[in-house]
C-alpha cells in the first residue's frame, strides 16, 4: 500500500517541551488520530483519510516513524527498540504520567480552539493506545477512543492491568465521567496479548457503564477469519467486501465520535 501524504498540511507543533510534525486534513469537529507502531503508516493515512470523508477534521502527529513510510518488520522493530528507552513515552512504567501525553493535550486544545463541535475526539492504536484515555485528562476531549492500548507493555500482571497512565491522571478521568458524562470507547481482539483483557477489566472496574468495549473474536475458527495474532483492529484488519467485525468496528467508532463532538447530539 502506497499513500500520498502531499494533500495534508504538514507543520511543527510545539507542546509540553515536544515538537512533532502534524498532518491535517478536513473540515468539521476535530479528531487527533496518534499513530500506532512503527508511525503514520499508509493503513494510519488510510484511516485518517476515512475519518475525513466522514465530516471530521483530523490531526495526526508524527512522534515516531517516518510518515508515509510502508510497514516491514524490520522497520517496525527498529521503532519499536528506541521507543522502548524514549523517556517520552516510558512504555514500561506503572502508575505513569508520560511527557507524550502533555503533548497531545496541547494539540488538542489547539484543535479544539479552532473546529465547531463540543470539543475534540482523540484516538490511540496500539502503543498509542492509552496516550488517548490520558489525553481526556484535558477537559475539551469528549470522545477518546482506545484501540488495542498496548502500553505499559504486558511483560508481567501489574503492566498488564495497568491503564497506562498516572492515578493523578486515572482520577480525573473517572471524576469526568461522573460530572462531565464523558463517554469511553475501547477496542481489542479477544486473543490479542498485547493489549491485555487484564487492562481492559481495570477500565471496566473503574469506569463502569462510561466504558463502552468491542471485543471482536479472534479465536480459533472465528468468523471472520482473524488470525490468532490479530492487532490493529481499526487498520489493518479492515474488510469491507463482505464487511467483517472490524469494519463494522470502524463504523461505530465513526459513530461515537460523531454523537459526542457534533453540537445537535
Amino acid at each position: 500500500m502506497t499513500v500520498d501524504l502531499g494533500s495534508w498540511r504538514r507543520a511543527p507543533f510545539t507542546g509540553g517541551g515536544l515538537t512533532y510534525d502534524c498532518f491535517e486534513k478536513g473540515e468539521g469537529p476535530g479528531v487527533v488520530l496518534i499513530p500506532e507502531i512503527p508511525g503514520l503508516s499508509p493503513e494510519v493515512a488510510e484511516f485518517g483519510e476515512h475519518l475525513v470523508d466522514a465530516g471530521f477534521t483530523v490531526v495526526i502527529p508524527s512522534p515516531f516513524g517516518t510518515p508515509g513510510r510502508p510497514i516491514t518488520m524490520g522497520y517496525t522493530l527498529g521503532i519499536v527498540a528506541r521507543l522502548c528507552v524514549s523517556k517520552e513515552f516510558r512504555s514500561f512504567a506503572v502508575n505513569a504520567e508520560r511527557p507524550i501525553t502533555k503533548y497531545l493535550r496541547a494539540v488538542a486544545r489547539d484543535l479544539a480552539a479552532r473546529t465547531p463541535g463540543r470539543g475534540v475526539g482523540v484516538i490511540g492504536m496500539c502503543f498509542t493506545g492509552g496516550f488517548a484515555l490520558a489525553a481526556a485528562v484535558e477537559d475539551v476531549v469528549n470522545a477518546p477512543v482506545l484501540s488495542q492500548p498496548s502500553v505499559p507493555f504486558p511483560v508481567s500482571g501489574r503492566m498488564r492491568r495497568d491503564p497506562g497512565m498516572s492515578r493523578e491522571e486515572f482520577e480525573i478521568v473517572k471524576e469526568r465521567t461522573r460530572s462531565d458524562g464523558l463517554c469511553v470507547l475501547g477496542l481489542r481482539f479477544s486473543g490479542d496479548r498485547a493489549a491485555p483483557p487484564e487492562r481492559f477489566a481495570t477500565l471496566r472496574t473503574q469506569l463502569g457503564d462510561a466504558f463502552e468495549v468491542i471485543e471482536l473474536d479472534s479465536s480459533p475458527g472465528n468468523p471472520d477469519g482473524y488470525a490468532k495474532g490479530a492487532h490493529a483492529v481499526l487498520t489493518a484488519e479492515v474488510r469491507d467486501n463482505p464487511p467483517n467485525s472490524a469494519f463494522h468496528a470502524r463504523a461505530r467508532t465513526v459513530e461515537f465520535l460523531r454523537e459526542h463532538l457534533t453540537a445537535t447530539a
